[in-house]
Order: structure tokens, then sequence, then C-alpha cells
């Protein structure tokens, strides 16, 4: 049976490429609404909206380390189609932020970049759509974490600490919103084949597929069919739970 997300309005951070342009074609395919948000490439998110279809879609600029810029986001998406059902952080940084620096100023702002996006971005936009969703008698947030969450990072600390405070949040909002009708999952995939994880890939390619039992770095779609899984109403009794998509590279 196909997933049917016909109606159902679902936001997603960071669309315009990678994980969350593939959520927004999946989702766009199933029947559902889609909000895209993007940070810089207008011109990638507004081919995609017209790809799905300018009559389902709405691309909406918005930095998410801004808080008044993750209001307006999500008050655009309610303006659009009156409600959001779900939300799909996806939006992130990377960078490398190594221990063994001499630079204690770009230390210390990797570290605050990093967490301005992936942390308070996704916290203050959970916050803001569970308020609408709580008007409308709930809905579905879905977190992307990482692997390294749980590995502990050697060479990006910061980021793996920003997607272990991602795994947190998410349980915390599965305990204190289901009874306004409000779930929470999160993913943790691998490394992934994106824009955001060539440069690693194309310097560790041999390193990283030889981690993976299955042989393979992921595609956007091996980790979006999981997500569009989480937004749908087949995963209504998951709360709290992180799904690994790392193809065995990493357990915990």
């Amino acid at each position: 049976m196909e997933i049917d997300l016909t109606g159902k309005a679902i936001l997603i951070t960071g669309a315009s490429r990678g994980i969350g342009a593939e959520v927004a074609r999946m989702a766009g395919k199933a029947g559902a609404l889609v909000g895209i948000n993007f940070h810089r490439n207008r011109e990638t998110a507004d081919r995609l909206a017209a790809e799905i279809g300018s009559d389902r879609t709405v691309a909406i600029q918005a930095d998410l380390g801004d808080a008044a810029q993750t209001e307006r986001m999500i008050a655009l998406m309610v303006e659009r189609f009156g409600r959001i059902d779900v939300l799909v952080n996806n939006a992130a940084i990377f960078a490398l932020n190594r221990f063994d620096s001499d630079d204690y100023d770009a230390w210390r702002a990797g570290w605050q970049r990093t967490f301005d996006v992936n942390v308070f971005g996704a916290s203050n936009a959970a916050f803001l759509a569970m308020r609408e969703m709580r008007k409308r008698g709930g809905g579905k947030i879905v977190n992307i974490a990482s692997r390294a969450a749980f590995r502990g990072e050697t060479e990006f600390a910061d980021y793996g600490a920003s997607k272990a405070a991602l795994v947190n949040l998410t349980r915390s909002i599965a305990r204190a919103c289901p009874a306004d009708g409000i779930t929470a999952t999160c993913v943790a995939p691998g490394f992934v084949e994106t824009d955001m994880a060539a440069g690693e890939i194309a310097a560790r390619g041999d390193e990283l597929r030889a981690q993976v039992p299955l042989g393979r770095i992921a595609t956007t779609r091996d980790v979006a069919g999981v997500i569009l899984f989480l937004c749908s109403s087949w995963s209504d009794y998951l709360n709290g739970a992180t799904v690994d998509v790392n193809g065995g590279s990493w357990f915990h």
C-alpha cells in the first residue's frame, strides 16, 4: 500500500536540496501540501515548487539561525495553507571544527553558528509549529539527527553535539505533548550523498563505504522514504523513537 498524505500540510526546513528536497518531492507525489524552506537558493526552491505543483507548494525563505525569520516562516506556512500538520526539521549546517585548532575565536564561532541553526532553529520551529498544531487537534514533529549524535565525533564535535540535542528534543516533545495530539520522532542517517557531505565523501569515500556493511553510502531517497513514513498515519504509534538509517555503520 502506498503512503497517502493527501491534504496534509507539511513544512520541510532546508528543502531546496539534498534530503529535504527529496522529502518534498515524495510528499508532493503522496498528495501533501508542501512548504519548502530555503535559506539562500531561491532559484532551486522555486524550481522544486514548480516541479511539485505551484498550487500545492510554497517556497519560504528563512535562515533558521534567526529566531525572527523562523517565526515568519511558520506564519507564512499557515497563511498559505491554513495549518501545519507535520514539521520536518531538516535544515542543518556542518563544518570541520577540530580540537587541535589554535583559533579560539573560530572554535567558538563554529559552535555558536552550528547550535543556532541545528538546535535553536529546530527547537524554535517546533515550538511555533506546535502552537499552530494545538489549534487543530495535533500534528507530528520529525527531527533529522545523525549517527554523529551517538558516535562522539573527533573533527566536528559541534555538529555531533547538535544532533544529540535533536534526539533529546524529540524525546522531550514525545513525553510532553501527546495530550495535545502531537508526537515526535527522529531519523539518524549516516553519510548521505548530498552537497553538504560532498567534501567529506570526496576526501574519504573509500573509508566511509568500508564502514557500511551494505557497502555503499546512502542516497537521499534511502532516507527520505523513512521520513515520509514518519510523516504518515502509518507511524501514529511511534513516539520518541529514533530510526537509524545508516546501513549498519553504527549501532547504539
